[in-house]
């Protein structure tokens, strides 16, 4: 299972990006993380053609299938959304790997128990203003 922003781990961090001009001021080699909507098109756009890693926050199954085949690394979603996601993503095959968001520490296990890929804390997501 991975961890990002786990006290005992050190791990990458996301750097939450709302524009192109923002990923300027974002380490090499960090990892984007944006909110899958139309208007990040252009953004998820120019992530893929110059090879630089990302990750997409989803809603729902919906946008999951895009976020796979928009070439996401990760996939961020809600705790509701996890169980649904992993299935999809193990039976699909996807490159991506499913993250959920938790608070505590006690949310580790019941992740592990679905057999979600990871889990995200706050801490690992540094926003970016542009």
């Amino acid at each position: 299972m991975l961890l990002f922003g786990h006290r005992f781990i050190k791990s990458e961090k996301f750097y939450h990006v709302s524009d192109i001009d923002a990923i300027i001021q974002t380490p090499p080699a960090s990892i984007i993380y944006l909110d899958f909507e139309e208007k990040n098109l252009d953004i998820i756009e120019y992530l893929s053609q110059n090879s630089i890693k990302f990750a997409l926050k989803v809603q729902n199954v919906t946008e999951l299938i895009y976020a796979s085949a928009l070439g996401a690394g990760y996939i961020h979603v809600e705790q509701k959304l996890a169980k649904t996601a992993q299935k999809i993503a193990e039976n699909y095959l996807f490159d991506a790997k499913i993250l959920v968001h938790i608070e505590n520490e006690e949310e580790i296990e019941e992740m592990a128990l679905l057999g979600i890929d990871g889990v995200v804390f706050t801490e690992a997501i540094v926003k970016i203003a542009s």
